[in-house]
């Protein structure tokens, strides 16, 4: 049986998440829900694990950091990020073909993919034009 709190970690990790409006690492989630009540980084990273889990929130392994996933994804379990590498500047991307891409790709490995975070790293166009 699930205790209260875990739909309520969950809850307060995505809001947060929300909120920031860009990735944050399970520390960073920690340190800014210790005031809600979460106090170790078990139940920040059995958060993060259940959203991810759920197509809600996105790791983006670079950056060791969560997004939470933009609206129009749709909790498919596939996204694009970019990430400038001056500014630090990182933007969800979609595209409708992208789910049909990877699963070409996939399939051509012989490989059941459960989910895809790709990441495209050079400059947004703020810092590529300054």
């Amino acid at each position: 049986m699930k205790s209260r709190s875990t739909g309520r970690n969950s809850a307060l990790v995505l809001d947060a998440l929300q909120r920031a409006g860009q990735p944050m690492r399970a520390y960073d989630l920690l340190a800014a829900l210790r005031a809600e009540g979460l106090q170790s980084p078990a139940q920040v990273y059995r958060a993060l694990d259940r959203l991810v889990a759920a197509g809600t929130v996105h790791r983006i392994a670079s950056l060791n950091a969560f997004a939470a996933c933009d609206e129009a994804c749709g909790g498919q379990g596939h996204a694009v990020f970019t990430i400038c590498t001056r500014c630090g500047r990182t933007r969800e991307v979609r595209d409708d073909a992208l789910p049909q891409v990877l699963r070409i790709l996939a399939d051509r490995e012989g490989f059941r993919t459960r989910s895809a975070a790709v990441e495209l790293r050079g400059l947004c166009e703020a810092c590529a034009d300054a």
